[in-house]
């Protein structure tokens, strides 16, 4: 018998069989459903051949064989980045965000965190309610539900950054609804992924397998890829001179996921443009491309109406065009911004970075939150 206060001591209970005539409905019902399984010829074996990205005939309850091991791969890679907001030590922050920096930088600050805050969230519902259902072998499946955490993951960290500094969380959450540059953002990509969301789409009909690969190459190679590795860049602007080291340790923790994402994200869409014989429609690939560059420039000029030193709205305009050509390359489709050159040539090297701290060794005790703290 099960021990609701000690679940993991259970006590056994010895039985014995009950008379026939004893037996109840359910149980006789059940012995009856025994011998007619007996009965059934055994299923055939899982072939990895049979298995699809979209519209797979293979059993979805069973991981191997693999069809696709790189979506193992991505998985395991994916644990390795192991971590918790917690870990790292906002105290700094704190000082620099009151002490040292400028209005300009501020604004900056708290309009990245403004943005990202709703756009993981965005993410995470985008993967965990329609992405995910509509994938058809389990390896993919199972990435995609260590993204969904980490999306959570992302947007606690978010969070802890403006409580740590002692931000008014709701006005900062606020943001992307009445700031027009953040919220035009937003709404593209809700629209744009709204294809994926629906339930009744039948990936069957080819009209509808263009609108879902439409949809999921966006947020692979726009919304992940380009508007999430670029979204970053302002805040390792600042660490680059000694500022915000805590958020921007933070955010390469996230940078690490991110390229994951969109490098999966990416993979599948690939696969699934082999495997069902299909391509994106050029015209829809340029509008999406010069929709998604005037999104980002109205963000780059709000986030900049000045440069703030290292960094301005030209660099960061810049660098989204060369990063989308970049996606558009490993999507195998042409770039969309000839010419893009490599505004912030240090970018890589966020995501790049070696993960040597043992935070067994240098969890912060510490730390207080930002609501906690006396800035006189």
């Amino acid at each position: 018998m099960l021990n609701w206060d000690d679940p993991l001591n259970a006590a056994p209970v010895a039985s014995r069989p009950l008379p026939e005539s004893m037996a109840s409905a359910p149980q006789r019902a059940a012995a009856s459903g025994d011998e007619e399984q007996k009965a059934r010829p055994p299923l055939a074996p899982v072939r990895a051949e049979d298995k699809r990205v979209v519209g797979g005939m293979g059993d979805i309850n069973q991981l191997a064989p693999f069809r696709y091991p790189w979506a193992w791969q991505y998985f395991l890679n994916a644990n390795k980045n192991h971590w918790t907001p917690l870990d790292i030590n906002m105290n700094q922050d704190v000082h620099d965000y009151h002490h040292k920096l400028t209005l300009e930088e501020k604004h900056v600050y708290e309009n990245v965190l403004a943005y990202l805050t709703t756009s993981d969230i965005l993410a995470m519902r985008n993967i965990g309610l329609a992405v995910m259902e509509k994938m058809t072998a389990p390896e993919l499946q199972v990435y995609q539900a260590r993204q969904v955490y980490e999306e959570a993951l992302h947007t606690w960290t978010y969070q802890h950054c403006i409580e740590s500094i002692g931000l008014d969380q709701g006005e900062i959450y606020n943001r992307y609804r009445v700031v027009p540059a953040i919220h035009h953002k937003i709404e593209i990509a809700n629209r744009r992924m709204q294809t994926a969301l629906r339930a009744d789409i039948d990936l069957r009909q080819r009209d509808a397998l263009a609108e879902f690969l439409m949809s999921y190459l966006f947020f692979a190679a726009v919304f992940e890829g380009s508007w999430f590795y670029n979204g970053f860049s302002p805040i390792f602007s600042l660490q680059r001179r000694g500022l915000m080291k805590g958020t921007a340790e933070q955010l390469q923790y996230i940078m690490r996921d991110e390229v994951l994402h969109a490098g999966f994200g990416i993979r599948v869409v690939r696969q699934i443009m082999l495997e069902e014989d299909i391509a994106p429609d050029a015209a829809a690939l340029r509008e999406m491309w010069e929709e998604a560059e005037a999104a980002e420039r109205a963000y780059a000029d709000y986030l900049l109406p000045e440069p703030i030193l290292g960094y301005s709205a030209e660099d960061h305009i810049q660098q989204f065009r060369f990063v989308a050509n970049r996606r558009a390359k490993q999507l195998g489709l042409a770039e969309p911004f000839a010419g893009a050159v490599n505004a912030l040539p240090w970018l890589d090297e966020q995501a790049n970075m070696r993960k040597e701290k043992n935070f067994f060794e240098t969890r912060v005790t510490e730390y207080q939150t930002g609501g906690g703290l006396n800035w006189e």
